[in-house]
């Protein structure tokens, strides 16, 4: 049995073209004596992922359902909202990557103008400082597509409630990888097939550790991380980080 404890020096190794460090910092990988513990509980994460799928997914489907009716006027509140302050749907779908690859479309709050990815190509072409910053984050901090009360939905990460119709039908779980986009997924070459072996998931480690914060290649190591180190216990400590994460807004653009 592996006994928790702090790591008293950093490990990196190379992974897929990724480093990764492990230390108890970022509390991604169970800490224990020494680095062969690690290396060999990050071999048993993905079974053991697939031991836990069906308690998780009972997890899902009740924590799902419950909040879907909690927030039901909340989200027509904020479906009306969005109506009201500019043209467009309340809610879109953007493509994404599940599980094993499988495409299926997102549901989100509209957050951004009509015609935002010609927007976004324009003030791309415009600015270079922007196209830095777009190139490292894949998110600008500036972002001239949002809408006034899209900035606020995303700040507190309120446009991602309707993916709770995805969990509830298994294609997204409370706690797992971020969902890809496809271009965003093959830019990942061979990490990608060990993250999309798990469920994409509301909420996770990269999210409650810095969120929009985090440059594009500390995401995947930390999606990487979870897929391969993945315990009962971390899926738990993500959840009761995810609120003061939330509501703090740290990181959140």
């Amino acid at each position: 049995m592996l006994r928790s404890a702090p790591l008293q020096a950093t490990r990196m190794v190379i992974m897929d073209g990724f480093f990764h460090d492990y230390d108890d910092k970022a509390g991604l990988t169970v800490s224990a004596m020494d680095v062969a513990a690690i290396e060999s509980a990050h071999h048993r994460g993905l079974p053991l992922y697939r031991r836990a799928w069906p308690a998780k997914r009972a997890v899902d489907v009740a924590a799902a359902l419950l909040l879907l009716i909690v927030l039901a006027l909340p989200m027509a509140v904020i479906a009306i909202a969005i109506r009201l302050e500019s043209k467009g749907p309340a809610i879109i779908r953007s493509g994404r990557m599940g599980h094993r690859g499988d495409a299926f479309g997102m549901l989100k709050f509209r957050t951004m103008q009509v015609r935002a990815d010609d927007v976004l190509a324009a003030h791309l072409a415009d600015c270079a400082r922007a196209r830095a910053e777009f190139a490292r984050f894949r998110k600008l901090r500036d972002d001239p597509r949002r809408t006034r009360l899209g900035q606020f939905l995303r700040r507190y990460s309120l446009d991602e409630l309707p993916q709770l119709i995805h969990v509830l039908r298994g294609e997204m779980t409370l706690v797992g990888p971020r969902p890809y986009t496809p271009d965003e997924a093959a830019t990942l070459t061979g990490v990608a097939k060990d993250i999309l072996k798990v469920v994409p998931g509301l909420t996770g480690p990269w999210q409650v550790s810095g969120r929009s914060l985090l440059s594009f290649r500390d995401r995947v190591r930390f999606d990487l991380d979870y897929a391969k180190g993945f315990t009962p216990a971390l899926d738990l400590s993500v959840l009761l980080k995810t609120p003061r994460a939330v509501l703090s807004a740290d990181g959140a653009y």
